[in-house]
C-alpha cells in the first residue's frame, strides 16, 4: 500500500450540544477508491465537508499530502484546495451556464490560461466523462446522470489528485448508477485519481470500493474498516451485518 494522501486524526464534531463524530481517525491511500458509508444521519456528508475544509471541527486535524487544511491560510490554503475537486450531491452546476462554461469556470478563476486553451481543456474534460457532444447544452437540458458526469468533469478541471464525491448515485436509476460506477473506476485506473466517495448504495459500494469505513450514529465512531466483501462475510458486529445484508431492525429482534 502506498503512502497516505489524506490523514484524518481525532476529528470530533459537535453541533450545539449534539455530538456528531467522536474522535474519528483514518487514512486514505494514493490511487484508491475509498468509500465512507453508513446509515442515514451517521455523519457521512458532515465528515466529507470537514475533510475539504468547508467546515471546521471542534477538534482534530485533516492532512492533505501532509499539510493541515484546517490550519492553512492564504496562499498555502489555496494550494491545498487545488489538490482536490468536489462533486456535490446534486451536481451544483450553474443553471445559467452551459456545460462547457461550467467546466471552464475553475480554469478562468484560478489560471491565467488564454481562452482557446481553457476551452480546449474543458472540452477534453467533458470527453473524459462522455459528454463532449453536450458542451453547449444547459444543465436544464440534460438528465440527472449527465449532470453528475458534468460535475465530475468540472471537479477535474484543474487536474486534482483527489476527487470527493458526495452521494454520486443519489436520485439515479440502477442503470445510470452502474454507468457512473464504471466511470469512477475508469478514471481511477487511467488517471490514477484518488477517490473519496460518500454513499450508502450497496451495489456501488461493492463495485467500486477498494476500502471502506463504516460510521454508526449510535456510537458516532467508525465501527468497521476494510474491504466490503470481507466485512460482509467476516464482521462480528451486528450493525455491520445488518447494513451489508440489508436486514431490518425487526430481523434483528430490535423493533424500534
Amino acid at each position: 500500500m502506498q503512502n497516505p494522501i489524506i490523514q484524518v486524526k481525532n476529528l470530533t464534531v459537535i453541533f450545539g450540544s449534539q455530538l456528531i463524530l467522536d474522535s474519528i481517525s483514518f487514512e486514505v491511500y494514493e490511487g484508491e477508491i475509498f468509500v465512507i458509508l453508513g446509515g442515514s444521519g451517521c455523519g457521512k456528508s458532515t465528515l466529507l465537508k470537514h475533510m475539504i475544509g468547508l467546515l471546521y471541527p471542534s477538534s482534530g486535524e485533516v492532512y492533505i499530502e501532509g499539510e493541515d487544511i484546517l490550519q492553512a491560510e492564504g496562499k498555502n490554503r489555496l494550494n491545498i484546495l487545488r489538490k482536490f475537486g468536489v462533486m456535490y450531491q446534486q451536481g451544483a452546476l450553474f443553471g445559467s451556464m452551459n456545460l462547457l462554461e461550467n467546466v471552464s469556470l475553475p480554469l478562468r478563476e484560478f489560471t491565467n490560461l488564454p481562452e482557446p486553451a481553457i476551452e480546449l481543456i474543458a472540452t477534453m474534460k467533458l470527453k473524459l466523462v462522455g459528454l463532449e457532444k453536450f458542451g453547449y447544452h444547459m444543465p436544464s437540458e440534460i438528465s440527472g446522470g449527465m449532470k453528475k458526469r458534468a460535475a465530475i468533469a468540472r471537479a477535474m478541471a484543474l487536474d486534482p489528485k483527489i476527487l470527493f464525491l458526495d452521494e454520486p448515485s443519489a436520485g439515479l436509476d440502477p442503470i445510470t448508477s452502474a454507468e457512473l460506477d464504471d466511470l469512477i473506476i475508469q478514471l481511477s485506473r487511467t488517471l490514477g485519481i484518488t477517490f473519496v466517495v460518500v454513499t450508502h448504495d450497496l451495489p456501488s459500494i461493492f463495485k467500486i470500493s477498494d476500502r471502506v469505513i463504516m460510521l454508526d450514529k449510535r456510537v458516532r465512531k467508525i465501527i468497521a474498516t476494510g474491504k466490503p466483501q470481507e466485512l460482509q462475510e467476516n464482521s462480528k458486529d451486528k450493525w455491520v451485518q445488518q447494513f451489508f445484508n440489508r436486514e431490518s431492525n425487526k430481523a434483528l429482534g430490535e423493533i424500534k
